[in-house]
């Protein structure tokens, strides 16, 4: 299929380009959101994206979403773009399966991470300061090491080109003030816990995932992406069971990017390298495989 780079919506104000999502105004109240198939690795887009990339992410949003919905409100409208305000309809063939018409909101100053792993950036920084953003953790943790129960560390929402940086509980608290805190991380410990749940009886682990959340008329609501390789860190549960706790299961997300560029000769900035057709399908692939084990179905407007 033909891979989609940016998308262009005559009638309609772009109001942000960001590394994956083009983001339209509709009317007052609404926004429309296009997942592109870009793909950004170290804050970096690069050159050549991953065909239908956009459809997957955009599709498992919604299946999370819908099996989300009596857990937390989200900011869901219409995922059919031939229901939605024109001029949507007249885009579809280029629309169709990455779109999402949702409610504006105020979205809240932080991301808000849940971790059921210890690794990634948690693990850097326990390693150098045996603390994971100012929670105090035994001594002589090994890399993978399971929380049980969850941890909930937030961090930054970074500016374009920057990085998110992880902070303390406290910080959140003196960002956001002590009871939306505390709803934000009691929210994202809860959504956290069904989807875990769900995952693992279709054999996939949720490693760590960040969710962002939004206020409407004063409610506490679910935006943005959700559970997706974008933003989650997934392995199949027969790799865990087999490799942990000593090695590394394979990521069923975009690790396989990361992983070729440490490979290169990059400073980790613009411009990108090129990725080659087998990084690119290797990665498709683990997505289509994520969506298909988490859905139990094949996705839908990925071959139209």
């Amino acid at each position: 299929m033909r891979a989609v780079h940016q998308t262009e919506v005559a009638g309609l104000e772009l109001l942000n380009r960001g590394k994956v999502r083009d983001i339209y105004a509709v009317g007052d109240d609404h926004l429309l959101l296009v997942a592109s198939d870009r793909i950004s690795a170290f804050d970096v887009v690069l050159p050549r994206p991953v065909p239908g990339k956009g459809i997957i992410l955009t599709q498992l949003s919604i299946f999370w979403f819908e099996l989300l919905q009596d857990v937390t409100p989200n900011h869901v409208v219409e995922t059919d773009v031939m229901k939605m305000p024109d001029p949507i309809p007249a885009n579809a063939e280029v629309l169709r399966g990455r779109s999402l018409l949702v409610k504006r909101a105020h979205v809240h100053p932080a991301e808000c991470i849940a971790r059921g792993f210890l690794l990634g950036s948690g693990w850097k920084d326990y390693q150098a300061s045996g603390t994971l953003c100012g929670i105090e953790l035994p001594e002589g943790l090994k890399k993978n090491h399971r929380f049980d129960p969850p941890l909930f560390t937030p961090s930054t929402k970074a500016e374009a080109g920057a990085h998110d940086e992880n902070i303390s509980y406290e910080a959140l608290v003196g960002a956001v003030g002590n009871d939306l805190a505390a709803e934000l991380k009691d929210r994202t410990l809860q959504v956290f816990d069904t989807a875990r749940r769900h995952a693992e009886s279709r054999g996939v682990v949720i490693c760590d995932t960040k969710f962002e959340w939004g206020e409407i008329a004063g409610k506490t609501i679910l935006v943005d992406e959700v559970l997706t390789p974008d933003s989650s860190r997934f392995w199949r549960k027969e790799d865990a069971d087999t490799v942990l706790p000593a090695g590394n299961p394979p990521s069923y997300d975009k690790q396989v990017v990361r992983d070729f560029l440490e490979t290169l000769d990059w400073n980790k900035k613009d411009p990108g390298p090129e990725l080659p057709d087998e990084i690119l399908q290797t990665a498709r692939g683990r997505y289509i495989e994520i969506f298909e084990r988490i859905c139990g179905r094949s996705v839908p407007c990925l071959d139209d």
